[in-house]
């Protein structure tokens, strides 16, 4: 815990340097490239005064380096630190040996990510639901089949009969994720939640729930590890 504490002060601290437009700009800069404070200041058109302040709280940040030039060795060159931007990124979620997509039915949402996830990442996906139906809905199935996907329709289950402890729970409706909180469920309990509205019953809702999946899908698959 307190790693995390540390990690989320130092991307705290780094945010807090990038929320002024002048260093984000001075930023942007050495990303594509080194400068002198003199180049930077004649380039974003701004007084040497105020980019030696705004250098030297992007140094305490941890976002930019000060070099002495090889030649002229009366100057200064800045350097943006290696990896401090990518460290703006939260930390992975490790030791997930598998995700379990969870929605009320196990109809829709849940089968979608499944499909979706396995396709992006290569850590094992299943999916179940907290009131399972008879079968997977058509509109899904068909939705899946659109993009390149397949999904069983008949391939619906209970959380008690799939959920491990082990399991990283992702409940995609609000239902799912409220029922697998409740103390009555101590093996199912979601770790994640996202808050998917339930399609209506058109191709065009289970395109925009498909879509909003995928986005989602896509922000947590490089996260686990």
């Amino acid at each position: 815990m307190n790693a995390e504490l540390s990690s989320v002060r130092r991307r705290a601290r780094i945010h807090a340097a990038l929320g002024d437009p002048a260093r984000l700009a001075i930023v942007d800069t050495l990303t594509v490239g080194d400068a002198s404070p003199g180049e930077i200041a004649r380039d974003l058109d701004l007084p040497t005064n105020l980019v030696a302040h705004h250098v030297k709280v992007l140094q305490d940040a941890g976002l930019v380096v000060r070099t002495r030039s090889e030649g002229d060795r009366r100057r200064t060159y800045l350097r943006l630190e290696p990896g401090a931007l990518a460290s703006l990124t939260p930390p992975p979620l490790r030791d997930v040996p598998r995700v379990v997509f969870v929605c009320t039915h196990n109809s829709a949402r849940s089968q979608l990510a499944a499909a979706l996830w396995t396709r992006r990442a290569t850590i094992p996906a299943a999916s179940a639901g907290t009131d399972p139906a008879d079968r997977v809905h058509p509109r899904a199935v068909a939705c899946a089949r659109r993009h390149g996907l397949v999904i069983d329709a008949t391939g619906t289950a209970h959380v008690a009969d799939v959920v491990h402890d082990t399991d990283l729970v992702v409940a995609v409706c609000d239902n799912a994720h409220e029922d697998l909180t409740q103390e009555t469920r101590p093996g199912a309990r979601a770790r994640l939640h996202w808050s998917v509205p339930a399609p209506a019953d058109t191709d065009a809702a289970f395109e925009a729930a498909f879509a909003e999946l995928a986005t989602r899908v896509d922000r947590l698959a490089p996260a686990v590890q």
